[in-house]
């Protein structure tokens, strides 16, 4: 069984080219897969393999950046490796919403536990926010939340400043990560009334059993596991490599899914070079024997 270590910690870093060097020595002497995001304000990765090695990277992160724990960090468990290699990337923003971390709005009261947020989903007037993309709320999301309806991360900032200072503002995403910075940044706004949902959805999965959920659907992860249920366990969807947008067992039916090729989502779009290119890479992708859980009978 494999462990899946995802998790996330804002502190100024320098020296970003250095750490990202021994960082990426030290998970492949550990057979470690997966990918961290390094900035200068803080750290976000997702890490698969052994349960062993799993426990050995975090500690060595944790010891690279002089850390005792992280802001968040979430366990779950695959039969399969969700990641092909490792990837160490150096971004501006350890999530992109043009717009810097401010360290004094870090507001620890404002987390809301897996408990904490079924009690605020149940408040009347509260406004719940999907502070994900449009298909990952399609995927899955809370009873009451909002869609925000943006192409991207940059853009949810535009969105939040049709929000007014008197609503009760509840956030969550995947892990936690994007809620944390938009959230942050609404602080900096004068918002008091913002509260997140800690470690997201995953953390949700993991302390609320499935009979007490207010999930619907599934939950996108960005792995190859493509979607995971409420009790974690990998879920139905399948990825269509053209347009990379998760595809359910409805629409591969479809005759317009071809696998590697193509998805109802993106067949009238596609041009002959985009379907060579496609056919190349599908190929690539069978090569490396990654377990495909979609297959046309």
């Amino acid at each position: 069984m494999i462990t899946i270590l995802s998790f996330y910690k804002f502190k100024k870093i320098k020296k970003l080219k250095l750490i990202k060097k021994k960082l990426f020595k030290e998970i492949n002497l550990l057979s470690v897969k997966g990918l961290i995001i390094l900035s200068p304000e803080g750290i976000n990765g997702t890490l698969s393999g052994s349960q062993k090695n799993i426990s050995i990277i975090k500690k060595h992160i944790l010891s690279c950046f002089n850390i005792s724990k992280f802001d968040v960090q979430n366990i779950t468990k695959s039969n399969f490796v969700p990641f092909l290699k490792t990837k160490i990337k150096i971004k501006s923003e350890v999530v992109p919403i043009n717009e810097k971390y401010d360290f004094a709005k870090k507001i620890h009261k404002n987390y809301l536990t897996p408990i904490q947020w079924n009690k605020f989903l149940e408040k009347k007037n509260n406004k719940i926010i999907d502070a994900r993309k449009p298909f990952e709320y399609e995927v899955g999301t809370f009873k009451k939340a909002i869609n925000p309806n943006t192409k991207n991360f940059r853009e949810f900032k535009s969105y939040l400043s049709t929000i007014k200072k008197k609503d009760q503002i509840g956030m969550f995403c995947t892990g936690g990560i994007r809620c944390e910075k938009a959230s942050n940044y609404l602080y900096k706004q004068g918002f008091k009334n913002v509260y997140m949902l800690k470690g997201g959805i995953i953390n949700y999965f993991n302390k609320i059993k499935p009979k007490n959920s207010k999930w619907k659907g599934e939950c996108f992860v960005f792995d190859n596991r493509v979607t995971i249920k409420k009790d974690t366990k990998p879920g139905t969807y399948g990825i269509c490599n053209a347009c990379r947008m998760p595809i359910s067992r409805k629409e591969i039916k479809s005759t317009k899914y071809k696998i590697g090729l193509s998805c109802p989502k993106c067949y009238d779009n596609l041009s002959a070079e985009q379907i060579k290119r496609f056919t190349i890479r599908h190929k690539q992708i069978l090569n490396s024997k990654i377990q495909y859980k979609f297959k046309k009978n």
